[in-house]
């Protein structure tokens, strides 16, 4: 029964951390901006969400203050980047610095934050439904994803999103039929970091802890998700909403892979390891994958072994 809630629990991090997935995805994908300032805004959506509880506030409202501070965070990667003309890696990463002093600040100079104390909404649903803490957590966190997955899609289906999603397709051709774009990138990275501060408030609740060193790596953990659901999900046809699944499955699986590889005794020192491993191996089989079917097609039209 333990191993059975191990893997439970995986599954309940994986749609928690599949928030953070999407605002990757967002930047990543549909911008087509390396932004790095989610390892510092998923500390700070868990630092807001802790600090809130432990001073009485209903953990949903916690929530929603956390998915404010990631819209704040991304509007000034946004600025430094539209406005100040920083490349956007390097003025995610100024972001991402900033934010690790302004996190100590709103955790009092605590470097964690404990919240046994506080109402965390999972366990107090928990203990006042008697139902099992991880059955709880399933159920908030597909509830939360059912929510934001519809919300996405009806956004990105707007004249808005539309125009979000054509900047990063083509900017210069989004700029000739009138989008202002720098408007577009801003609104996209507040949205992706809105995510990822939702993503770290309910990381914070389900871990009834924070620390200040919670988002190192995020980005990374969100790029396996993204690749694994891509990978996974390639050769399907289901739009734009099958892609926002797909990313939240790929989270289930990254994080049941780290569950199962633990289970057979790995040390948890070398789990940064493995994500990168998995990584690398995610975004190379596509490359096979195709390479593979070009080949295939080249001896199929010529009847000759390409070189």
């Amino acid at each position: 029964m333990g191993l059975f809630y191990t893997y439970l629990g995986a599954v309940d991090l994986g749609l928690i951390w599949g928030f953070l997935a999407l605002g990757v995805y967002i930047t990543f994908r549909l911008l087509d901006i390396a932004d790095l300032t989610v390892d510092g805004s998923f500390a700070t959506g868990g630092a807001i969400c802790a600090v809130c509880v432990l001073h009485g506030v209903h953990p949903l409202l916690a929530i929603v203050a956390a998915i404010i501070s990631g819209f704040i965070a991304g509007a000034i990667t946004g600025i430094l980047h539209t406005k100040c003309k920083i490349p956007a890696i390097l003025a995610g990463i100024l972001t991402q610095i900033g934010l690790y002093s302004i996190n100590l600040r709103i955790m009092s100079g605590r470097a964690n934050l404990p919240l046994t104390t506080a109402n965390t909404l999972f366990t107090d649903l928990s203990l006042s439904l008697q139902i099992n803490k991880y059955y709880i957590a399933l159920i908030i966190s597909l509830i939360f994803v059912i929510i934001f997955i519809g919300l996405l899609y009806w956004f990105f289906g707007t004249e808005i999103g539309s125009s979000i999603r054509a900047t990063g397709n083509n900017e210069q051709m989004a700029r000739a039929l009138g989008i202002n774009t720098d408007t577009m990138k801003l609104l996209g990275l507040m949205i992706s970091n809105g995510l990822v501060g939702l993503s770290g408030g309910l990381y914070a609740l389900y871990g009834q802890a924070t620390d200040v060193r919670v988002g190192t790596g995020a980005i990374v953990i969100a790029l396996a998700s993204i690749v694994i659901g891509e990978v996974i999900f390639s050769g399907k046809k289901g739009g734009f909403c099958l892609r926002l699944v797909s990313i939240v499955i790929g989270s289930i699986i990254y994080r049941v892979i780290v569950a199962v590889v633990l289970q057979l005794g790995l040390n948890t020192d070398d789990l940064k390891l493995l994500t990168a491993i998995i990584v690398a191996i995610a975004l190379t089989i596509p490359i096979m994958i195709s390479k593979r079917k070009q080949v295939s097609l080249y001896k199929k039209l010529t009847g000759k072994e390409l070189d």
